[in-house]
């Protein structure tokens, strides 16, 4: 990995001019591939890459079907200090296929872009470990399918939900529920609730995991991921947290700490489609004239949804995640999806960019070790939602441009504060930690007592 040196900037411009690429380049297919034909687009891939991709399973469907996930990085299979970690999911509902073939067309493009020597590519797969999971309903996918070459025609509920008929983003713990229980005491839980709350009160609020949901919900726990988006189909907008109202109404926005981190990361992707921000498009039926602004909205003030991914990564985790509407056509046709690449490539890779900003850094014991601290917290003043390290002491801090408050804190270790600043289009800033022992500064302590006394 070596260092991020492109600036937010010079991306933009880069994704506005871009390269004049035929679709036969990357080897891009824009037509809709079944479950055998995915696996093997995946295979392939790693196949002809194995230098900068891992192909595994997160776990299994309902009906035994592999949840692939393709790893892009310089050195897959391997977390790196100071890499973050990004993640895209695709097709949780198996009859909303754009993403599933958005994400087949992605995993070609940055392999073969990478290969090409593509500057803007290299650099971003260098210092990303990238998590690209085409579809996380294979079985509903294939219910879909069959209708479609029945009848020549898509409704809005077949293949839907998984095999057992569970809609999978109805299916996470409902950590809103909690969140919003507990957020008026002084003293609560803000981040990786599954840690910090009790097991009764979790069991309150955790319906029974069907096995993509279980699957997901422990990937989403054990791997440090920073910034994810899951794509849907339904209507075209950026869907940002809480999903969930806080009153009980269907509607009624509901604000999360990182409310103005979140509208900025769901711009990222609305302000780079074509169509998404655009005021003047012509509404989905069924949203009954609502109106976006900026291509954006919170969760609850559309519709309110418990039990979703989203909101379940950002209390669960310390991943912060968006999800993206795609179109109004669930299952469009296939003479739609090159214009839907078209559309969606820029923003695709301008909000994976957007893992790079913020504020990142290594939280080390104090001395001449500097013994990374796992676990560690991080938090923002003012800002009611902190993150932790990971395994080797790194962490990453998406915020918004400005001067922040940020303390590090572990067990057993002082306390260390300092102020950090986020510039406007610049990378990450890097704020680093090193934290005194507190037995350790007990002692100097007392060996300045007894110097004390000794000179008197």
């Amino acid at each position: 990995m070596g260092k991020y040196l492109i600036s937010l900037a010079i991306l933009a411009v880069f994704l506005t001019v871009g390269r004049a690429e035929t679709d036969a380049d990357d080897g891009l297919e824009f037509q809709h591939h079944r479950y055998p034909q995915l696996e093997e687009i995946l295979k392939r891939t790693h196949h002809d890459h194995p230098d900068i991709t891992r192909l595994y399973s997160v776990g299994k469907s309902s009906q035994g079907r592999d949840l692939w996930t393709l790893e892009i990085s310089d050195n897959p299979g391997k977390h790196e200090l100071g890499e973050p970690e990004f993640k895209y999911v695709g097709n949780m509902h198996g009859n909303e296929v754009t993403g599933r073939e958005l994400l087949l067309n992605l995993v070609k493009y940055l392999t073969a872009e990478y290969k090409r020597g593509t500057p803007e590519i290299v650099e971003l797969v260098d210092n990303t470990r990238i998590h690209i999971m085409p579809s996380m309903n294979p079985d509903g996918y294939e219910e879909a399918y069959e209708l479609r070459e029945k009848s020549g025609k898509s409704d809005w509920l077949t293949g839907r939900s998984n095999a057992k008929g569970i809609d999978l983003n109805r299916n996470f713990p409902d950590y809103d529920e909690i969140m919003y229980n507990v957020e008026t005491k002084r003293t609560h839980p803000n981040n990786h609730l599954e840690d910090e709350v009790s097991k009764s009160l979790l069991k309150s609020v955790t319906k029974k995991l069907s096995p993509e949901t279980k699957a997901v919900a422990a990937w989403i726990e054990e791997t440090p991921f920073v910034l994810s988006a899951n794509l849907h189909n339904g209507d075209l907008v950026a869907n940002y947290p809480y999903d969930k109202s806080r009153s009980g109404r269907s509607q009624d926005y509901a604000e999360c700490p990182d409310d103005a981190v979140f509208k900025r990361l769901a711009m990222s992707y609305s302000m780079n489609h074509p169509e998404m921000s655009n005021p003047k498009r012509r509404a989905c039926s069924m949203d009954n004239g609502d109106k976006f602004v900026d291509g954006i909205t919170n969760g609850a003030d559309w519709y309110s949804v418990g039990g979703g991914m989203q909101d379940f990564n950002y209390l669960g985790s310390n991943c912060f995640e968006i999800t993206l509407e795609l179109g109004c056509e669930k299952f469009p046709p296939q003479s739609m999806l090159k214009k839907e690449w078209e559309d969606n490539k820029k923003a695709l890779l301008a909000f994976m960019n957007q893992v790079h900003t913020g504020i990142k850094g290594v939280v080390t014991e104090a001395g001449s070790e500097k013994r990374g601290i796992p676990d560690a917290t991080i938090h923002v003043d003012k800002i009611d939602h902190d993150v932790t390290t990971a395994h080797q002491g790194d962490y990453w801090r998406l915020l918004v441009p400005g001067k922040h408050i940020v303390t590090a804190s572990a067990p057993g270790y002082q306390d260390q504060t300092k102020s950090c600043s986020v510039l406007e289009g610049s990378p990450a800033t890097t704020c680093d930690f090193q934290l005194e022992k507190k037995g350790n500064r007990i002692n100097e302590l007392l060996d300045e007592i007894e110097g004390y006394k000794f000179s008197g």
